[in-house]
C-alpha cells in the first residue's frame, strides 16, 4: 500500500535536482528576511511594525503578481513538456505585458491611497509604543518601496519562466546576489556604516530597492547572453505578437489565479489589521512570527513549485497516470518533511523571540505564536501541494474557490468575530484561525481522490 506514496531512487533525485537550488534561494531570502527583520527590530517596536504593516499592504501586489504569472506559468510548464518553443516564448510575452501593466496601476494606487491603508491597521491600543511615529516611518516605507514594484514583476517575468523549463540555478543566483545586496545594504543603511546616513526603516527600504534592479538586471542579461540553451527567449523581442486564440486562453485561465491571489492577500491583510486591535504588542510579536515562518517554510513553498513543473510538464506531454503518481509521492513527501519541520519550529519557539530588541511581553507574545505555528504546519503544507496540484492542470476556478474563496466564507469572518465579539487574547484568537484550515484539509482529499484536475490544457496550441 505504501509503495504507492514512495518514490524509487531515480524519482528523489529528480525531485532534489529541482528543489535544491529553489530551496537554497528561499532559504537564504527568508533568513536574510529574518536578519533584515532583526536590524528593523532593533530600533524599536515602531519601527518593526512600520515595516511589517507597510509589508503587508506590499503583499497584495506581490500576490497579484504570482497569480497572474501563475496563469501563464501552467502554459508555460506545459509547452515545455511538449517542445513547443513558438508557445514559449508567446507566453513569455504575455507575462511581459501583464507585469509592466499591474506594475504601473500598483504604483498609482499606493500613491493614493497608501496611507489610508496604513493607518487603518494603528486603531488598536499603542500599548506604550508611538502611533503617530509608526504611521510616519509606515508611509515613508512604502513610497521609498514603489520604486522597486516594476523589477519585481520582471524577475518573476524571467524567474518564472526559466524554472517551467526545469533551469532552476539561476533564478537561484540571481536571488543570492540580490539577497547579499539587500543585507550589505541594510548594514549600511539603516545603522549609518562606511560614511553613509543612518536612515533607519527608509534605510532598509532602499536596499530593497537596489537589492531588486540587481536581481533583474543579473537574471535578464544571463538568459539572453544564453539564448541557445533557452530557444524561447530567441527574437522575444522581435516581435510582441502574442496568438489571440493562446492570450484568451492564458488570460481565462489567469483571471482566477489573479482573483484568488488579490483576495487571498487581501483576506490576510484584513485579518492581520483585525488582529492589530489588540495593539501595538500584537502588531510587532505577529511580524516577528511571520518573519519566522517563512523561513521555516521554504521547503513547503519549494514543494508547491516542483508540483507545478514535475506534474505540468507531465500533464503536457500527455502523460495523465504518471503526473498522478508523481503528484501522490510528492504530497505524501512533502507531509513527512513538515512533520518535522513542525517540531522543529516549536523546540526553537523560545529561543527566536530573544534576537529582538523588543519588550518582554512582545517575546513572550512571539514564543506562543511560534509554538501555534509549529503546531499547524502539517496543515498548511497539505493545502498548499494541494492548491499547486489542482492548479498545474489549469483548474484555476476551483483553485479560486478553494483558496481565497474559503477565505473570506471561513477565515476572515472567524477572525473578525473573534476579535471584535470575544474577549480571547491574540494567542487564543491565532489558534482559532489557523486551525479552521483542517477543513480545508478535508475538502483538499476529497478533491484530490476524484482526479478531475488531471488534464492537457495545451493540446490544442
Amino acid at each position: 500500500m505504501f509503495s504507492r506514496y514512495i518514490g524509487n531512487k531515480a524519482f528523489y533525485k529528480s525531485v532534489l535536482t529541482l528543489l535544491i537550488p529553489i530551496i537554497i534561494q528561499q532559504f537564504i531570502t527568508s533568513f536574510v528576511s529574518l536578519l533584515d527583520n532583526v536590524m528593523v527590530g532593533s530600533l524599536g517596536t515602531e519601527a518593526i511594525s512600520a515595516a511589517s504593516i507597510a509589508n503587508q499592504v506590499m503583499m497584495v501586489f506581490c500576490l497579484a503578481v504570482f497569480g497572474g504569472m501563475s496563469g501563464a506559468g501552467i502554459y508555460g510548464a506545459q509547452f515545455f513538456g511538449k517542445g513547443d518553443m513558438d508557445g514559449m516564448r508567446h507566453t513569455f510575452r504575455f507575462k511581459m505585458y501583464f507585469g509592466v501593466l499591474i506594475s504601473a496601476a500598483a504604483v498609482l494606487i499606493y500613491l493614493i491611497f497608501g496611507e489610508n491603508f496604513i493607518a487603518s491597521f494603528l486603531k488598536g491600543e499603542s500599548n506604550g509604543g508611538d502611533l503617530d511615529l509608526t504611521l510616519r516611518s509606515g508611509c515613508n516605507y512604502l513610497y521609498i518601496m514603489l520604486w522597486g514594484l516594476p523589477p519585481f514583476a520582471l524577475v518573476q517575468v524571467y524567474a518564472g519562466t526559466l524554472r517551467e523549463a526545469g533551469e532552476t540555478r539561476v533564478p537561484m543566483f540571481a536571488g543570492i546576489c540580490a539577497i547579499l545586496t539587500n543585507l550589505f545594504g541594510n548594514w549600511v543603511l539603516i545603522f549609518g556604516h562606511l560614511g553613509a546616513p543612518a536612515m533607519g526603516v527608509e534605510g532598509a527600504a532602499i536596499a530593497t530597492v537596489i537589492s531588486r534592479y540587481v536581481e533583474l538586471l543579473i537574471a535578464a542579461v544571463y538568459a539572453h547572453l544564453h539564448t541557445g540553451k533557452y530557444r524561447f527567449l530567441s527574437g522575444a523581442y522581435k516581435s510582441l505578437y502574442v496568438p489571440g486564440k493562446l492570450a484568451a486562453k492564458i488570460f481565462r485561465t489567469a483571471t482566477p489565479l489573479l482573483l484568488n491571489e488579490i483576495l487571498w492577500s487581501l483576506g490576510m491583510t484584513f485579518i492581520t489589521q483585525f488582529y492589530s486591535s489588540r495593539g501595538l504588542n500584537a502588531v510587532a510579536a505577529l511580524n516577528i512570527n511571520g518573519t519566522v515562518w517563512n523561513l521555516f517554510c521554504v521547503i513547503m513553498f519549494a514543494m508547491g513549485t516542483a508540483v507545478s513543473i514535475m506534474v505540468g510538464q507531465r500533464l503536457g506531454a500527455g502523460k495523465i497516470d504518471e503526473a498522478r503518481d508523481v503528484d501522490r509521492k510528492l504530497i505524501f513527501l512533502t507531509e513527512v518533511i513538515h512533520v518535522v519541520i513542525g517540531l522543529a519550529m516549536i523546540l526553537c519557539s523560545p529561543l527566536v523571540p530573544q534576537l529582538y530588541n523588543v519588550s518582554g511581553e512582545v517575546r513572550d507574545l512571539t514564543r506562543q505564536l511560534l509554538m501555534i505555528a509549529g503546531l499547524a504546519i502539517p496543515i498548511h503544507s497539505f493545502a498548499h501541494v494541494t492548491y499547486f496540484t489542482i492548479r498545474s492542470g489549469g483548474r484555476t476556478v476551483i483553485t479560486f474557490l478553494f483558496d481565497a474563496v474559503y477565505t473570506w466564507v471561513i477565515a476572515v469572518p472567524l477572525a473578525y468575530i473573534l476579535t471584535r465579539y470575544t474577549d480571547l487574547s491574540i494567542t487564543q484568537i491565532y489558534f482559532c484561525v489557523q486551525f479552521i484550515d483542517i477543513v480545508k484539509v478535508l475538502i483538499g482529499l476529497l478533491m484530490l481522490k476524484s482526479d478531475f484536475w488531471a488534464q492537457n490544457v495545451v493540446n490544442e496550441e
